[in-house]
């Protein structure tokens, strides 16, 4: 039920997609409602076991967000729960994977990855197909009011279409998408899939290593993607260096990228366009122009126009006391007892905290959130027996502290 419930979380757009371009057309309720009745299914899951003591932490997190979204609601004067959301997708989760055995989770990423390699196959060699199957821009236009791109001749999505003068590797003529549909989202299931990858490697055989590597490559140079090409470095060079750094570590993530936004704001305050300075500008820039009342919830209008900038969508959106809850929770929240545990919570600080800078708000969305969640909360309960089994993996290291004289 766990994995059915994930997977549909994960591509339910694509299934969507095909009923909006050939049975009928739908609106944006149908994805509303397919939203919240696999929100309504996992919150089942969880309370049909019921709330143990490790799930009190995320709860106190979700009651906490509730509290702030009835507040910014009351002083813009309608309901504002478009955070709570995004907040009760981490909840429900986080939540489930602590329920989740590692078979579980291991079949998820693999179905998972199978799918997304086997749609984005089909996508590069049959694109026409691919268009016609899904009609992405049809779908996107009917559900979320994206204009159609009148200029080309495409079923494609339009922002999937790139544009003259976009990095590109020129694998194909459009950024990718796969079961996603649209190209950012795949770019950050490719960042999910590195973070499994870098935290559970030592488990991995040989051809599913090389399966996961050779999925993640062709998304990188097919979907165009710089930030995770980055990630994927700092991926490569982690998985040596995490398990050894300190704890404390994790929750200077966050100001550390946004020191290193404002060092590129003030060497390049005119840096613009759809790229990496580009995007940080346009964040730290936000931050300047930000008013005490956009920081305490008074323009939650605001933030569906944000998209671009995570920092300051979640300020406005939840108040700077939001910001402040999720920066507590991803960098506190994650085990950090053995290596896969440490590479995981480096893996995750570094993922969201780099992307709400140039990537946007796409990592709330529950096609990623949900996946990235799951091992957070897998991991999070580490049954003991696992956690010995794994430092039982680990070289040894000398204890200096405890030298014999002779």
């Amino acid at each position: 039920m766990l994995v059915a419930v994930a997977l549909a979380a994960t591509f339910y757009n694509a299934f969507l997609a095909i009923v909006n371009a050939h049975v009928m057309p739908l609106g944006f309720n149908a994805v509303a409602i397919t939203e919240i009745s696999i929100l309504a299914v996992a919150l089942a899951m969880i309370l049909g076991k019921g709330i143990y003591e490790r799930d009190l932490l995320p709860l106190a997190y979700l009651v906490a967000t509730l509290i702030l979204a009835v507040y910014v609601s009351i002083v813009n004067g309608h309901v504002v729960l478009d955070y709570f959301r995004n907040i009760l997708i981490i909840f429900c989760f986080v939540t489930l994977g602590t329920r989740a055995s590692e078979a579980t989770i291991r079949s998820l990423f693999i179905v998972a990855s199978v799918l997304v390699f086997l749609v984005l196959c089909f996508e590069i060699f049959f694109t026409k197909l691919y268009g016609d199957l899904f009609y992405p821009a049809m779908y996107f236009y009917n559900t979320r009011g994206v204009p159609l791109f009148e200029v080309v001749d495409s079923k494609l999505f339009r922002n999937a279409l790139g544009f003259q003068g976009r990095f590109s590797f020129g694998i194909i003529n459009h950024r990718s998408s796969s079961l996603f549909l649209e190209q950012v989202s795949l770019a950050n299931f490719c960042g999910v899939m590195m973070i499994y990858v870098l935290t559970l490697w030592d488990r991995f055989s040989s051809r599913l290593r090389a399966f996961l590597l050779f999925t993640i490559i062709l998304i990188i140079v097919t979907n165009d993607t710089r930030t995770m090409i980055l990630f994927g470095f700092i991926s490569i060079a982690g998985y040596f260096i995490f398990p050894y750094l300190p704890r404390i570590l994790l929750v200077l993530y966050l100001p550390a990228f946004l020191l290193m936004g404002l060092v590129i704001f003030l060497i390049d305050p005119g840096a613009e366009g759809d790229n990496i300075s580009g995007r940080v500008v346009l964040t730290m820039s936000m931050f300047t122009k930000m008013g005490i009342l956009e920081q305490l919830g008074f323009a939650a209008d605001l933030a569906p126009t944000l998209g671009d900038s995570g920092y300051i969508y979640v300020i406005v959106i939840g108040t700077s006391f939001s910001l402040f809850l999720l920066w507590l929770f991803v960098s506190c929240y994650p085990a950090y007892e053995t290596g896969e545990q440490r590479r995981f919570a480096h893996g995750l600080c570094i993922f969201i905290f780099m992307n709400m800078m140039i990537g946007g708000t796409a990592i709330f969305s529950i096609k990623v959130a949900g996946l990235l969640w799951l091992l957070a909360g897998h991991l999070k309960r580490a049954p003991e027996a696992e956690v010995v089994a794994e430092r039982a993996r680990q070289p040894r290291r000398a204890n200096y502290s405890r030298v014999r004289e002779v």
